[in-house]
């Protein structure tokens, strides 16, 4: 585990919640946009209760093998190889499962035992079950804003977290993230951060996703390494967020006339 802690600010009382969920044993749900901190939040508390952190980010291809495990063949024999849930279930490590909603429905199966009472885990191949680790915990997340239809998560599993929301931070909080994590000035950050929120508010534009923390934080790494200001923010901010040739345009005059 590192010895740099990483870096986190706290908005609400996410940490104390976190801090009660592992005290209990509680599986923990968060939810929010992509780039709000979710990622950052559970390797900072990882690394302040001192736990191993297994991540994993879910796609539409993850299966519960891949988080269980699958038997393998070396040499001249077949031997079972524990899949990430499985290790983080015996050693008692948190285990975060990133978007969450977009795995395969077998995964929210696999997992179902793990977020009651029982905290067990079924094997099916190895026709073995076991209970967690006492120090094992399930960190789950997914992004209620685009995930709709078939990757929303049930009700019935739903009710198995407790859960925290996760919003892009106030601007002066989201200022001070910029300042700590890109080294940008004071200035700069604030600008930076109005542009972010300008176009949040921009709903017509029909965005699947908006500006994140994340691209801020890179837009003021390029700027700080010496990187023009508004190409910067071109390349970090407004072209990941869509392809249209006007969209481009004009979220591109936007930032221009901000910083």
């Amino acid at each position: 585990m590192s010895k740099i802690t990483p870096f986190y600010l706290p908005v609400h009382k996410e940490v104390e919640i976190f801090e009660h969920a592992c005290k209990n044993k509680l599986p923990i749900l968060l939810k929010g946009p992509t780039g709000t901190g979710k990622s950052r939040f559970v390797e900072f508390m990882a690394h302040s209760l001192n736990r191993k952190l297994i991540t994993i980010s879910c796609h539409e291809e993850t299966s519960s093998t891949d988080l269980i495990g699958r038997f393998i063949i070396k040499g001249a024999e077949t031997i079972w190889l524990d899949g990430p849930l499985t290790t983080a279930a015996r050693q008692g490590a948190i285990i975060y499962l990133d978007e969450v909603a977009e795995a395969r429905p077998d995964v929210i199966v696999a997992i179902h035992s793990l977020t009651d009472h029982r905290r067990e885990l079924f094997i099916d191949k190895l026709g073995e079950t076991f209970k967690a680790h006492d120090e094992f915990m399930l960190v789950a997340s997914f992004n209620p804003g685009y995930q709709r239809g078939y990757k929303e998560l049930k009700p019935s599993t739903r009710q198995r977290f407790i859960a925290v929301s996760f919003a892009y931070p106030e601007p002066k909080f989201e200022a001070e993230i910029l300042i700590n994590e890109s080294g940008v000035d004071e200035e700069t950050a604030r600008r930076l951060v109005s542009i972010g929120n300008k176009i949040r508010n921009l709903k017509e534009l029909g965005l699947t996703e908006t500006v994140s923390t994340r691209l801020l934080v890179d837009a003021g790494k390029l700027i700080h390494s010496g990187l023009a200001k508004r190409l910067s923010v071109k390349t970090a901010v407004i072209e990941p967020l869509s392809d249209d040739e006007e969209i481009i345009e004009a979220l591109t005059d936007l930032a221009n006339l901000m910083i």
